[in-house]
């Protein structure tokens, strides 16, 4: 898949090769004025026409820098121009935050979501002079995940598979769970959207817009009883979570039901807006 998505960036590099071979300067040039013999009307409309046929800046001569929000966090994003039809993009993203108090299957839970990213894509302009782009890229490095304890306070239920237990009222129930989405990494991302951060129109600022997925990989979920015991609803024939195989058994069933309902993650959405500013470099 890493391969794949290196030809594919590679591919959509052809625009600029075939306009580097069709000419050798970055805008058109302006033909001689008028002569004397034609009239006010033939000149002004002459140089309308050379000011409509403006290309876009030189390769490397423009900077955009901008900020924006999306499933993979708050982002920050760099930006350069290649040709009119290419820019390159990195982007960069970063959410912590953490839950307290979730109630699920009988267990109090606290978790704490950390996620961190970083990748490049390159903005493909199919029509240079407006802002639909599609974007290949990869995320390069990708930490995404969360982590949580939990606990089944003292003669309160919980169930594992549909079974259900009690913790102890001398040993109540403690666990800890993992959740990764970053399976495959790097990971590939192809997006589509409206806005060209460096724009042919020679604006400063811009308000990008895209919508796609990143190939991230099945998501990854450890789950795990540490201790305590967990009783009949009579609070008698105990056993020890951390050990008992029947417990351990339902557990692991009950992960695998975790897994399953998530797996449609593997494809992870991508729905990011934003403001970015371009300036001259060059």
């Amino acid at each position: 898949m890493k391969r794949t998505t290196l030809v594919l960036l590679a591919s959509l590099a052809a625009p600029c090769a075939l306009l580097a071979q069709s000419t050798s300067i970055p805008y058109p040039i302006q033909e001689s004025a008028p002569s004397g013999s034609h009239s006010v009307a033939q000149k002004t409309e002459s140089t309308h026409k050379i000011k409509r046929e403006a290309v876009a800046p030189q390769p490397l001569s423009r900077i955009a820098l901008g900020a924006g929000v999306s499933p993979l966090g708050v982002n920050m994003m760099v930006a350069t121009n290649l040709c009119k039809y290419l820019n390159v993009r990195g982007t960069g993203n970063l959410f912590k935050y953490t839950i307290n108090d979730i109630s699920t299957n009988g267990f109090d839970v606290d978790a704490k979501l950390d996620f961190a990213s970083a990748g490049v894509s390159l903005d493909f302009y199919p029509f240079p002079n407006h802002g639909l782009r599609f974007s290949p890229g990869v995320l390069f490095r990708n930490t995404n995940g969360a982590s949580a304890t939990f606990t089944a306070k003292s003669g309160t239920s919980f169930t594992l598979d549909d079974v259900t237990y009690y913790a102890s009222a001398t040993s109540p129930v403690q666990g800890t769970g993992t959740f990764g989405l970053h399976n495959q990494n790097p990971a590939p991302t192809i997006t589509a959207g409206w806005g060209n951060v460096i724009p042919h129109s020679g604006g400063h600022f811009s308000f990008p817009f895209e919508v796609g997925v990143a190939f991230i990989g099945s998501p990854d979920i450890n789950v795990a009883l540490t201790s305590g015991q967990a009783c009949d609803a009579q609070g008698l024939n105990c056993v020890n979570v951390a050990t008992d195989p029947s417990v351990q058994a339902n557990l692991k069933a009950q992960v695998a039901k975790y897994k399953s309902d998530l797996d449609q993650l593997k494809t992870y959405p991508i729905v990011s807006f934003g403001v970015a500013y371009n300036f001259r470099i060059r």
